[in-house]
C-alpha cells in the first residue's frame, strides 16, 4: 500500500501565521443579527477584504516570497493573476526589496491593474480566453531568471492562506461549518487542512460561481475536470481547471461545492452593502451568496465565512449592485 504526503499541514499554517505576524493584518470577524436571523444560525464573517491589498491573497504571496533565498529575491518575483494575487505579489516584492513581473488578462478590473501598478510591478497582459497564462508566467520567469509564485498550485502559498481560518478559530472557538469561496483551490485547501486538523467532524464548503463550476465537477468525478473559461461577474474565480496540488488536498478535506448564479453573488454584495456596511467583490461575496439563498444546503448551528476580498471600483460596484429593472 502506497501512501501520498499531503503537500500542507496544520504545522505549515502554523508556521505561515508566525511568519506573518506583524506583517500581514488580523482582520476583523463581524456578527450581524439580520443575517443570523434569515439563515438561522450563527454566522461568523472572516472580513477579508480589510486585509493589505484588499484580499486574502497576500498573506500566501507574502509566507511563499519571504522564503526565496537572498540571491532569488535580488533577481525579482513573477507570478500571474487576474488581479488579487497580483497585488499581493507586487506588494510582497515591495516589502521584501525586491521586483516584481505580473502576467495579467487583458480584460483584469481597472482598479486590480493600477493598484498592482502602484505596488511597483511590471505588468504583461494576455488574452484569458485564448492564452495560457500558466505557460506565458513559466516562460517569462524562465528567460529573466526571476521566481515564480503562481496564485494557488504552490505549499507555501497554500499553508498563507490557511492562516484565515486559523485566526478565525481562535478568535470564535470550534464551528460546526466553514465556507469559502473556491478559485484555484489554495484558500479552501489551507482552511480545510485547519479545519480539518483541530476540528474533524466540521463540514467545510466551498462556493463556486454557477458559470466556473470545475472544481465541483472535479470532485464528483474523483479526477480535476476542465470546462471552458466561465464568463461570470466573479473575476477571481473564472478558471477552467482546479490547481493539482490544492485538488489532492480538496478531494480528501472538501465536504461539497454550492454553485451561485451572478444575480445571486450581486445580491449578496447588495447584502452585505447594505446592511453589513462592507464593500465585498464578487468573489468573496459568493459563499455569502450561497447561504443567503439556501444553496449551502442545510445548516448547522455556528458557521464560518471568509470574505476572501472587496477589491472593486465605485463604477463597477454601482453597475452590478445598482438596482435592476
Amino acid at each position: 500500500m502506497t501512501t501520498t504526503t499531503p503537500p500542507i499541514t496544520l504545522d505549515d499554517v502554523r508556521d505561515a501565521a508566525a511568519r506573518l505576524k506583524g506583517v500581514a493584518h488580523r482582520t476583523p470577524v463581524l456578527r450581524s443579527r439580520t443575517l443570523d436571523a434569515l439563515v438561522g444560525a450563527e454566522v461568523f464573517l472572516k472580513c477579508e477584504n480589510f486585509q493589505r491589498v484588499g484580499a486574502f491573497k497576500f498573506r500566501g504571496a507574502y509566507n511563499a516570497a519571504s522564503r526565496l533565498s537572498p540571491e532569488q529575491l535580488a533577481r525579482g518575483i513573477a507570478a500571474y493573476s487576474s488581479g488579487n494575487h497580483a497585488q499581493a505579489v507586487a506588494l510582497a516584492a515591495r516589502e521584501l526589496g525586491t521586483s516584481a513581473v505580473i502576467v495579467m488578462p487583458e480584460d483584469a478590473p481597472p482598479s486590480k491593474r493600477a493598484a498592482t501598478l502602484g505596488y511597483g510591478a511590471e505588468i504583461v497582459t494576455y488574452d484569458r480566453y485564448t492564452g495560457d497564462r500558466e505557460a506565458i508566467g513559466q516562460a517569462l520567469a524562465a528567460e529573466r531568471g526571476l521566481a515564480l509564485i503562481p496564485p494557488y498550485e504552490h505549499p507555501h502559498v497554500m499553508a498563507g492562506q490557511g492562516t484565515a481560518a486559523l485566526e478565525l478559530l481562535e478568535e470564535v472557538g470550534e464551528l460546526d461549518a466553514l465556507l469559502t469561496p473556491v478559485g484555484g483551490g489554495g484558500l479552501i485547501a489551507g482552511s480545510a487542512t485547519v479545519v480539518k486538523g483541530l476540528h474533524p467532524g466540521a463540514r467545510v464548503i466551498g462556493v463556486e460561481p454557477e458559470a466556473g463550476d470545475d472544481t465541483k465537477r472535479s470532485l464528483e468525478a474523483g479526477r480535476r475536470i476542465s470546462i471552458p473559461v466561465p464568463h461570470t461577474i466573479a473575476d477571481g474565480q473564472a478558471l477552467h481547471t482546479p490547481g493539482e496540488l490544492t485538488f489532492s488536498v480538496n478531494r480528501r478535506l472538501v465536504d461539497e461545492i454550492a454553485l451561485v448564479t451572478d444575480d445571486e453573488i450581486r445580491d449578496a454584495m447588495r447584502f452585505a452593502f447594505e446592511r453589513l456596511k462592507i464593500v465585498v467583490e464578487p468573489s468573496g461575496a459568493t459563499p455569502l451568496a450561497a447561504l443567503l439563498t439556501g444553496r449551502a444546503g442545510a445548516l448547522p448551528r455556528r458557521i464560518g465565512v471568509i470574505i476572501s476580498g472587496g477589491n472593486i471600483d465605485a463604477g463597477r460596484f454601482a453597475e452590478l449592485c445598482g438596482d435592476r429593472a
